[in-house]
């Protein structure tokens, strides 16, 4: 598991082993550089699959050239280890949105996927109910928080973590499997109801133009046809 230590990474690797696979997690902080290659190598050493859940230091255009070389280097690597399933974690919608350099550099990034030698799955996954006050609190200005409209259909980190790990215990998909929440909110909604749960007395101002996802339009960001739709509601993630 590349990207092992963060958010999801860490609970795809519980998640496996708990369903009794041997399941290991790695990062910088463990010895693997994907920049340079360095601990590639050994991290690989005897894997059956490898999940690649990494995150561009960058959110902007320099995004590509991170995903472009830390991609091609994992991907080598996985080659002369032996990896029979490479799986990629992606963004729903990472296709439909190019106003976002971000989304732009995942687009490249699934594309070295195709396009390797090594079997692969793409996982695309709607933004996490955890990431949600992140969300927020990028366009928060001390008593306010302005949200656009733009309608979202997240989904609980679990439930994410769950469905990359059947994939990657499975046969490789050679495409693309999306997986989303079973509810859909515009994003100005959400932080409302986010904000009501918690006590929360932050006004939400709805704003066209506000934070990075406005840049997405229409149902750009939410589950397309034959999706895997999860089971926890985000109500129901909030109150407990």
């Amino acid at each position: 598991m590349i990207g092992g230590t963060g958010l999801i990474g860490s609970r795809i690797v519980q998640v496996l082993a708990e369903d009794g696979h041997e399941a290991r997690g790695h990062a910088r902080s463990t010895g693997v550089d994907l920049p340079t290659g360095e601990g590639l190598a050994p991290a690989l050493a005897g894997a059956d699959a490898v999940i690649d859940a990494t995150q561009s230091p960058t959110a902007d255009d320099t995004a590509a050239d991170f995903f472009r070389t830390a991609t091609a280097n994992l991907l080598t690597a996985a080659e002369e280890a032996g990896v029979q399933h490479a799986v990629l974690l992606s963004i729903v919608g990472v296709d439909r949105v190019p106003g976002l350099g971000y989304y732009r550099a995942k687009v490249l990034q699934e594309e070295l996927y195709k396009t390797a030698t090594v079997p692969y799955s793409i996982v695309r996954a709607t933004q996490f109910f955890e990431y949600i006050d992140a969300i927020m609190s990028w366009t928060t200005r001390r008593d306010s928080v302005r949200l656009p409209p733009t309608l979202l259909q997240p989904i609980a980190v679990a439930d994410a973590a769950r469905a990359v790990a059947d994939i990657a215990t499975g046969a490789p998909l050679h495409g693309v499997r999306d997986v989303a929440g079973p509810d859909t909110f515009l994003l100005d909604e959400l932080g409302k109801i986010t904000l009501a749960a918690r006590g929360n007395s932050r006004l939400v101002v709805t704003d066209d133009e506000a934070g990075p996802f406005a840049a997405a339009s229409g149902t750009a960001l939410t589950a397309p046809y034959g999706a895997h739709i999860a089971p926890t509601h985000y109500r129901d993630w909030l109150a407990a």
